[in-house]
C-alpha cells in the first residue's frame, strides 16, 4: 500500500512539471491566434491584435495565464476553443472514445502475438523460426507506424480493391464499419509494439528457462506446458510488463500520426489541429490527457509489479 502512495504522488509530481513544459513549450511555437486570424481575415492593426489577445487572456502575464489554466483544470475547465468557442473538455471527450478504441485494439492484438511468438521463439530450435522472428523483430524496431500504415492503405486498395469508409462511424452506432476502419490503422500501430514485446518475452523466456528451480521442476517430472505457463512466463511477466507500460508512451506518440494518416477525428488529429491553429487551450488540454494516460499506464504497472513479485511491496 505504502509502495502505491508513493508511485502515486510520484505521478502527481510528474504531471505538475508536464503541465509546466507544455504549457511553455505551446508558446515557444511562432505565431499566436492574433497571427492566425490576421491570416485569414487580412492585416490588424496594433489595436485589433490587442483586443484579440485580451479576447483570450494572452494579454496578462504568463505565470497568471499558467495559475488561471491549472486552477481550471483541476476544476474540470479546460477552457474554450480560440477558433469555435466550444468548451475544450466538451471536444476532448468527445474524441477520447477513439482514441482508446485505438489504444486499447493494438495494445491487445500487439501483446497476444508478441506473446505467443515470444514463447514460440525462446523453445523452439528450428533455424526458420529464430529468423523469422529476428527479422518480424528488426523490421518492428526499424519501420515508422506512419509508413506502414501508408504501405497497408496501399495494399488494400491495390491488391484487395478496398478501403475503409470515409465516414468515422462509431462503435456503438455501427459496430462492423468501425471494426472496418479500424482494421489497417491497428495492424500499423501494433506491428511495432508486437516486435518489441515478442523480443523482450523471448529474452525474458530464455533466462528463466535457465534458471535453477526450471531444472527442478523438470527432475520432478512436470510436463513442459506445466513449467511454461506456471513457473517460467509468470518469473518472465515482470520485463514484459515494463516494456508494455514504456511502449504506452510511444503508442500514444504514434496514435497522433496514425489518426492523421487515416482521417480518425480522435484525440491526436484535434491535437495537431489545434497546433497548426494556435489553439493554446486545445493542444494543452489534450497533452494533458495524453500525460495523464501515459502517468496512470506507468502506476497501473507499478501495481501489477507487487502482484507478480511481493518483495517490491516492501522497497
Amino acid at each position: 500500500m505504502h509502495h502505491v502512495i508513493r508511485r502515486l504522488v510520484a505521478t502527481i509530481v510528474t504531471l505538475f512539471g508536464v503541465s509546466i513544459l507544455i504549457f511553455g513549450l505551446v508558446r515557444l511555437l511562432p505565431g499566436d491566434i492574433a497571427t492566425i486570424i490576421a491570416g485569414s481575415e487580412g492585416q490588424l492593426s496594433a489595436e485589433q491584435r490587442e483586443a484579440v489577445l485580451r479576447e483570450f487572456g494572452l494579454d496578462r502575464s504568463l505565470p497568471v495565464q499558467y495559475g488561471l489554466w491549472i486552477w481550471n483544470m483541476v476544476q474540470g475547465n479546460f477552457g474554450w476553443s480560440f477558433r469555435n468557442g466550444e468548451p475544450v473538455a466538451t471536444l476532448l471527450f468527445s474524441r477520447l472514445p477513439l482514441t482508446i478504441e485505438l489504444a486499447v485494439l493494438s495494445v491487445a492484438l500487439s501483446s497476444v502475438f508478441g506473446l505467443i511468438f515470444g514463447v514460440i521463439a525462446s523453445i523452439s530450435q528450428r533455424k526458420g523460426v529464430k529468423l523469422g522472428t529476428q527479422v518480424f523483430g528488426l523490421l518492428g524496431l526499424s519501420v515508422p507506424d506512419f509508413w506502414i500504415g501508408v504501405l497497408l492503405i496501399i495494399a488494400a486498395s491495390q491488391i484487395f480493391h478496398w478501403l475503409p469508409p470515409l465516414t468515422y462511424a462509431t462503435l456503438w452506432k455501427q459496430p462492423l464499419a468501425n471494426l472496418q476502419q479500424m482494421v489497417l490503422p491497428v495492424l500499423a500501430l501494433s506491428f511495432g509494439l508486437g516486435a518489441v514485446t515478442m523480443r523482450m518475452t523471448r529474452s525474458s523466456m530464455l533466462e528463466v528457462l535457465g534458471e535453477e528451480f526450471v531444472k527442478v521442476g523438470r527432475a520432478k517430472g512436470l510436463s513442459e506446458s506445466a513449467i511454461l505457463l506456471r513457473y517460467a512466463l509468470r518469473n518472465a511477466f515482470i520485463p514484459i510488463v515494463t516494456i508494455l507500460g514504456l511502449q504506452m508512451g510511444v503508442l500514444l506518440g504514434g496514435v497522433v500520426i496514425i489518426e492523421q494518416v487515416f482521417g480518425l477525428p480522435g484525440l491526436g488529429w484535434t491535437l495537431l489541429n489545434g497546433v497548426y491553429q494556435r489553439d493554446y487551450p486545445v493542444v494543452q488540454g489534450a497533452v494533458m490527457l495524453f500525460a495523464v494516460g501515459f502517468a496512470l499506464v506507468n502506476l497501473l504497472v507499478d501495481i501489477v509489479y507487487t502482484y507478480l513479485d511481493p518483495r517490491i511491496r516492501h522497497v
